[in-house]
Parts: structure tokens; C-alpha cells; sequence
């Protein structure tokens, strides 16, 4: 029965959510929270323990400005919207705002579930051997960095993870798909004789778990969509090389993952998760900041220019936060300190208003002064770009029927 090894199948959700069309969300998380004063929320008229080292650039759109250390994205900023007061975030290194929209109180039996776990959990099925929701990032040091799980949706919900010996276990080897097909009569018919014994609900989450495992097998369509060295070199080249060693307890700089992450979006993938970096800047920010923007320049804006070069501007949106902003003040390590008050994002694609800059802090940097906004508001804007309504409801655990997003979080209509 068993003859294969599929540790990590095991773990794709059900590939719900995959229609003809390419909508999809890419979200990219900076683990440790990058600070917004020395990348799109320059402060010059700040004290210059509070201003910092670097000056901010002209943009391709009239009266923005941004970090002179992102040229590329300066370029394209016609194509981003800037959020600069993201005003509710937790003081917490953790990834569950940023890939849930909620805060970890009052959770419901099971915990709030992810965004790929619930888009993956509403929308219909129409290319199998791809699941719906791909996670990129790695598996962390500091665990609270892959805090977001399938919640109260389950195990079948959980995201496909591409890594380490996972992607061995996506092809047939010597095994035909008439022997595969076999195996799985086996498979089921031991299941049969689980499920009754099954009281915890479990033995649904290992049929999807199998159906996913052979959909994948005996389809190349997932395994090519990572193989990003089919690739025109021409394109590598843009999105550039990065380092495969993690940075600080968080994850490694890997460009490659945003050029994967389309191609994942494209083969069928409704939500693909990246990681990257390491951005507590505790000591050092500068030096640090010198070393990383570049490298997050021109991954991120090499992803949005070929999103539009291929024709998925509109289908395909982009989000790029971490948990908090930093400190305005400048303490005595050369770094800055966590800073829940406020934050910025970074929006592109999915048809969304681009070309502008939405919300702003005060002179220090330290307060929302205009436009305060809700991790929720962005995700209900996610969601509205993939066609799912805000007033669908998932029952969670206890049969009680769960909003998307928090009460009052509508699409933020400076976006569509």
C-alpha cells in the first residue's frame, strides 16, 4: 500500500480555488518588520536622530518620494500604492496579522485561519494537480514567524510546502499511473475501515490530503511551475540571485521565490506566501538597510513588471508588509526599536488604484495624522480582487458562522 513517499504532499489542502482566470494573491512577508522612515515614509524635517541616514528620490509618479536605497520600485511606483499608516498592528514577531488580518485574542476554538486557507476553502476547483495555496517561506527559527495555520478549517486547508525533500516526492519514478491508480483503490479501501472508527473529523482532512498527493503525481503542471529554470535567462536575470542562508532567525533573501511565485500563480495557484529577510534592525539599521533594500528593489519590482508584461496586472495582486514598523528615534546601537502605532505596505496588480500614496504620519514619523488603516481593510480589499464576498461566512469548530474579516473592515475604496 504504501511504496511511495509523500511526507509532504500530505500537507496540500484540497486545491479548491483554481478558475480559468489568474486570480490570485501574492504576499510577501518581511519577518521582524522593516522600518517605514528609511523606506517609503522619508522624515527629513525630523530631528536627525529621528530623520536618519538616507534621502529620499523622486519617483516616476509627480510628488512621491521614497528611499534613495529602491531606484527600481521609484521607477515603477505608477504601478504601487503606498500605504503609509497602517495604524493596528501588535507589538508581536509573529507572521498572524500579516497573513490573517486579525489579532491572536478572543480566537475561536481551532484559531482564525489563514487567508490561503480560507480562499482555498470558497472558491471552486478547475486545475487539480495545482493547490490553491502555496507556501514558499521556510520553516523559521523563531516559530512565531510561521504562526498563521489553517485555524479552525483543518488540517486539508493547510498550504502545500515546496520545500526540502518535498519536491523528490512529486514525481512517478518507475511507478505507471495504472499501478498509482491501484495503490489508491487499496488506499480507500483501508480508509473505509478508518473513518468508521474516526470520531475527531480527521480522516476528511487524509482523503484530501491523498486526493492532492495523486492529482499532483500524475501531473507535471505543479512540479514545472517550480523548475523556474525553463525560464528565459533573460528574465533570472532580472529578478537576480539571491542567499539561500537564513538571515538573522527569520528566512533567507531569495529573489528567486518572487519569480516562482508568479510562476506558481500562473500554472493555477490562488495564494502563494513568500518570506524574506530579516528585518528587526535593533542595531546596525543603516548597515543593514544598505545591504537588504537593494535586493528587495529588485525582486519586488522585477515581480511587478513581468505581472505586467504578461498580462496579469489585473488579475494578480501583490501585498508586501511586515508586523510593525520601528521606533522614530534612533537608539544607541544605531538601530531602531519595534513600533506598533504604525506601518506602511506596499500594494500593486489585481486591478487596484495605483500610481498614488494613501494615508501619512505625523512630522516624526510616530503617529497616523491621516487615513488610519486596518490590516482588515487590506484584506477585504484581497478579497473583494479575487470576486469573493465580504458577507460569506465560514462556520468554524462550533458551527458558528465567521466573517473574512473583522466587523467594519469594507475594501478600501481609494483601491477600486
Amino acid at each position: 500500500m504504501g511504496g511511495l513517499a509523500l511526507p509532504q504532499l500530505l500537507q496540500a489542502e484540497s486545491a479548491a480555488g483554481i478558475r480559468k482566470s489568474h486570480k490570485a494573491v501574492i504576499m510577501i512577508y518581511l519577518p521582524g518588520g522593516p522600518p517605514h522612515q528609511d523606506t517609503f515614509d522619508l522624515k527629513m524635517d525630523a530631528p536627525r536622530e529621528i530623520r536618519g541616514e538616507f534621502s529620499p528620490i523622486a519617483t516616476n509618479v509627480p510628488g512621491i518620494q521614497i528611499c534613495e536605497l529602491l531606484p527600481k520600485l521609484a521607477r515603477i511606483t505608477d504601478k504601487l500604492a503606498i500605504i503609509r499608516s497602517i495604524s493596528d498592528a501588535v507589538d508581536d514577531h509573529s507572521d498572524f496579522m500579516c497573513m490573517t488580518g486579525r489579532r491572536k485574542n478572543r480566537q475561536p476554538q481551532g484559531g482564525w485561519p489563514a487567508f490561503g486557507a480560507c480562499v482555498s476553502s470558497l472558491l471552486t476547483s478547475a486545475e487539480v494537480s495545482v493547490p490553491a495555496s502555496i507556501a514558499l517561506e521556510p520553516r523559521m527559527k523563531h516559530k512565531p514567524y510561521n504562526a498563521a495555520t489553517p485555524g479552525f478549517l483543518g488540517p486539508s486547508r493547510s498550504p502545500f510546502r515546496p520545500e526540502g525533500q518535498g519536491r523528490g516526492d512529486m514525481t512517478l519514478n518507475d511507478i505507471t499511473v495504472d499501478r498509482l491508480a491501484d495503490r489508491r483503490a487499496l488506499l480507500e479501501s483501508f480508509d473505509r475501515f478508518r473513518r468508521d472508527a474516526d470520531q475527531a473529523g480527521l480522516m476528511g482532512a487524509y482523503d484530501s490530503f491523498n486526493q492532492t498527493a495523486f492529482d499532483v503525481l500524475t501531473s507535471s503542471r505543479l512540479l514545472d511551475a517550480l523548475d523556474y529554470s525553463r525560464e528565459d535567462p533573460r528574465v533570472i536575470e532580472r529578478y537576480g540571485k539571491g542567499d539561500p542562508k537564513p538571515r538573522g532567525d527569520a528566512a533567507p533573501m531569495m529573489m528567486e521565490q518572487f519569480l516562482i511565485a508568479r510562476r506558481l500563480v500562473e500554472a493555477g495557484a490562488r495564494v502563494v506566501t513568500v518570506a524574506f529577510g530579516f528585518w528587526d534592525y535593533h542595531g546596525n539599521n543603516f548597515k543593514n538597510a544598505r545591504a537588504e533594500l537593494p535586493m528587495l528593489d529588485q525582486g519586488v519590482s522585477a515581480l511587478i513588471e513581468d505581472l505586467h508584461e504578461r498580462g496579469l496586472d489585473k488579475d494578480v495582486s501583490v501585498v508586501v508588509w511586515g508586523e510593525f514598523g520601528r521606533s522614530p528615534t534612533i537608539n544607541k546601537d544605531a538601530g531602531r526599536d519595534h513600533w506598533p502605532r504604525v506601518s506602511t505596505a506596499l500594494l500593486a496588480g489585481g486591478g487596484m488604484r495605483t500610481g498614488q500614496v494613501i494615508g501619512a504620519t505625523d512630522r516624526l514619523g510616530g503617529e497616523p495624522c491621516e487615513r488610519p488603516v486596518a490590516f482588515g481593510e487590506v484584506f477585504a480589499t484581497l478579497y473583494q480582487r479575487l470576486g469573493i464576498d465580504l458577507a460569506t461566512t465560514i462556520p468554524d469548530l462550533s458551527g458558528r458562522p465567521q466573517y473574512l474579516v473583522e466587523p467594519g473592515c469594507l475594501p478600501m475604496k481609494e483601491l477600486i
